[in-house]
């Protein structure tokens, strides 16, 4: 009798208490107050939670291997899409000659980063020249088989002697690249850095495979390659595809260095071939969006960018934005990949396989680039190279 008094007054007290409480509209203003204020600080910690983690995530590191022919054009646009991104760490530019010489080149990329504002990025000069080809060589070779549409430092109208400096449009630098050689700074990275870092290869691989040669296990330290080079079957009417589609200059200028490579046991390796560079176009109409800016880059880039001819293909851009956006690629391949060294009229060319197909003797699968989203990618560059120049 007792227990059933006691729990009458608690209900009855307990009602009379949530009657006065529903009858006070402050009181359900003072409950509706502290319920969005506990939602309000979950979601603002939340929130500086996540910008914490973005804020300390690890960059992608990246070293550069560039023929980085300039001023403007797709090797020193290529650079400075690396360089712009948040998201990447670039711990060295390493030079090579390819579509121009060596000095040329270092000298090029040393001024563009200080226009950009970016000196604190090591430039390394490496190869000077292929491991066996030369210029004499290659011309002969012309007489026998044919001339070549583009033949990089060689090139006769733009020829001169690689110990000179060529014409510096945007003035010359006064940093001074490093006394480390390309080679010897590529295996210190990847032995500081093991299986972190990505090697971005823009030109022939002269400077990887002295580094391999220096240190067999280079490739398995480095995290991947990606490269832009070789040539399957574009669809295209640009005459130096037409008759020769399998040839291409990166792996041309030098067969022996791209086919140590391609046989090397890296981890992964992502190929931008010709087939999908050819789908893209450098316009007036992308410079203009890109001058537009007011950033160093943007102004670098609206100076010295030049159409040349009707073919303008933005061949090392695509390769570096597909590796910072792989969304941009729509399509991929698998093959594996040679370099044709009989010395006959294929001599340089690219050689695949698919992998029932493949040769006893064969290196890593390479991802193939196929297609891409052409829109997003020029979106992409403009956006990329309007950008303030992120801090080192």
């Amino acid at each position: 009798m007792n227990l059933r008094l006691g729990l009458d007054w608690h209900l009855r007290a307990r009602t009379t208490r949530m009657q006065c409480f529903m009858d006070e509209p402050r009181g359900i203003l003072y409950l509706l107050a502290r319920s969005f204020s506990r939602i309000l600080l979950i979601l603002l910690t939340l929130s500086s939670g996540l910008g914490l983690a973005q804020e300390h995530s690890p960059k992608r590191k990246v070293i550069i291997d560039q023929d980085a022919a300039g001023p403007g054009g797709t090797d020193q646009q290529s650079m400075l899409l690396l360089i712009q991104s948040p998201q990447t760490e670039v711990l060295g530019i390493t030079v090579v000659t390819g579509d121009g010489w060596l000095k040329d080149e270092v000298a090029h990329t040393l001024r563009m980063l200080e226009i950009i504002g970016r000196s604190d990025i090591p430039v390394v000069a490496g190869a000077e020249y292929p491991l066996v080809r030369r210029k004499e060589e290659t011309e002969l070779w012309e007489q026998q088989y044919g001339s070549f549409a583009w033949l990089g430092a060689w090139t006769p109208r733009l020829y001169h002697p690689p110990d000179q400096l060529g014409e510096m449009p945007e003035g010359k630098p006064t940093t001074k690249p490093s006394e480390e050689d390309a080679a010897h700074f590529l295996v210190r990275m990847v032995r500081k850095y093991p299986q972190e870092i990505t090697i971005y290869e823009g030109g022939p691989m002269t400077n990887l495979s002295l580094a391999m040669a220096i240190d067999p296990e280079f490739p398995s330290l480095a995290k991947e390659l990606v490269f832009m080079g070789g040539s399957l079957s574009p669809k295209t009417d640009d005459p130096e595809f037409v008759n020769t589609p399998r040839r291409e200059f990166n792996l041309w200028f030098d067969p022996e260095a791209a086919h140590n490579v391609l046989l090397a046991p890296w981890k992964k390796i992502v190929c931008t071939t010709v087939d999908i560079s050819v789908k893209t176009r450098l316009t007036q109409n992308l410079i203009e969006q890109i001058k537009t800016a007011d950033s160093p880059a943007a102004k670098y880039v609206g100076t010295y960018a030049r159409l040349q001819g009707q073919y303008n293909y933005l061949w090392d851009e695509l390769s570096a934005l597909a590796w910072l956006d792989p969304s941009l690629i729509t399509g991929k391949d698998a093959r594996y990949l040679d370099v044709d060294l009989n010395r006959g009229p294929g001599f340089g060319d690219t050689l695949s396989w698919a992998q029932q197909d493949a040769p006893k003797i064969h290196g890593a699968s390479v991802e193939i680039q196929v297609d891409l989203d052409t829109q997003k990618f020029y979106k992409e560059l403009v956006d990329l190279l309007s950008a303030p120049v992120p801090r080192p």
